[in-house]
C-alpha cells in the first residue's frame, strides 16, 4: 500500500483477503421442457440427414435417357398484339418496280373532289396511362362500355322465360290436380276465419310456454331441472316452425 508521496507503509505488509465475485444463478425458462417436447414433435423423418438406406430402383423401372432433363413447354411462334396493324416491309434491292407504266389521270383534280366529298373519319379512341403520354387503345382495354350497345341489351335472358313457362306449366298442373281432389270432396281448404283462428292459438301457446320458460330456474343442476327445459325449447321451437309455415301460406289445404 502506497501514500500520496508513493512511499511504502507498514499497512502494505498486512495481507488482504481475496474477494470473489459470486455469479448469479442461471436463467432457466419455465417453457424448457415444452420448447423441447414441440421441437421433438414436430421433427420429420428423414428431414435433415436423409434416409439411413437409400432405396434402390426396381430392374424394371431403369433410368431412360434424358429422364432428369427439364420438359419445356412446345416452342410457338411469338406474336406481337399489334402485328396486324404493323406496316408491309421496306422492299429489298433486288425487286425491281414495274417500269414504263403511265396514266392519264389529273392525281390533283382527283384528290380535291375525294377530300371534298369524303367523310372526316372519327379519331381513334385511346388512354394515356403515363405522364410521358404512352397511349393505348381503348376498346380492347375493356374501359369502354361494349355491352350497352348490344341489340340485345336490356332484353331478358331466354333461359330465364324458359324458367318462367315451366314454373307456369307446374302451377298449372297442381292447380288441376287440387282441383281434382276438390270434385271428388277429398280435401278443403281453410277459410280466413279458421286460418286465422289456428294462428292465435298457436301464439297463444307459445306465449304461455315462454312465460314458463322464463320462470325457471338458471342453473339445471338437476335431470328433471335440464329435462324440462330441453322440452320446454323443443315446444317452442315447433310452435315457431308452425307460425311460420301457415303465415307463408295463405291458403291451406285439409284432407278429409
Amino acid at each position: 500500500m502506497y501514500t500520496r508521496d508513493d512511499e511504502p507503509t507498514i499497512y502494505g505488509l498486512i495481507p488482504e483477503a481475496e474477494t470473489k465475485r459470486e455469479k448469479a444463478p442461471r436463467h432457466v425458462s419455465k417453457f424448457r421442457d415444452d420448447a423441447k417436447g414441440d421441437y421433438v414433435k414436430l421433427k420429420d423423418d428423414h428431414k435433415t440427414m436423409g434416409q439411413a438406406k437409400v432405396p434402390v430402383r426396381q430392374p424394371e423401372s431403369f433410368m431412360k435417357k434424358h429422364e432428369k432433363e427439364p420438359v419445356l413447354p412446345d416452342r410457338r411462334t411469338f406474336k406481337y398484339p399489334d402485328e396486324e396493324r404493323k406496316r408491309p416491309p421496306v422492299p429489298t434491292t433486288k425487286e425491281q418496280p414495274l417500269m414504263g407504266l403511265k396514266t392519264s389521270k389529273n392525281f390533283i383534280t382527283n384528290n380535291a373532289v375525294q377530300n371534298i366529298t369524303s367523310v372526316p373519319r372519327m379519331p381513334q379512341k385511346v388512354y394515356v396511362d403515363t405522364r410521358g403520354g404512352h397511349k393505348n387503345l381503348l376498346e380492347p382495354s375493356g374501359l369502354e362500355p361494349v355491352y350497352v350497345h348490344r341489340k340485345d341489351y336490356g332484353e331478358t335472358p331466354k333461359y330465364l322465360e324458359k324458367r318462367k313457362d315451366e314454373m307456369k306449366r307446374a302451377q298449372e298442373e297442381y292447380d288441376a290436380y287440387i282441383a281434382e281432389h276438390f270434385r271428388r270432396g277429398a280435401m278443403r281448404s281453410l277459410s280466413g276465419d279458421e286460418r286465422q283462428a289456428i294462428l292465435q292459438g298457436l301464439k297463444t301457446n307459445w306465449e304461455e310456454i315462454h312465460e314458463q320458460y322464463q320462470g325457471l330456474s338458471v342453473v339445471t343442476d338437476t335431470a328433471p331441472k335440464k329435462n324440462r327445459k330441453e322440452r320446454m325449447e323443443a315446444e317452442m321451437k315447433q310452435l315457431e316452425r308452425d307460425i311460420e309455415t301457415i303465415e307463408r301460406h295463405n291458403v291451406i289445404y285439409i284432407g278429409n
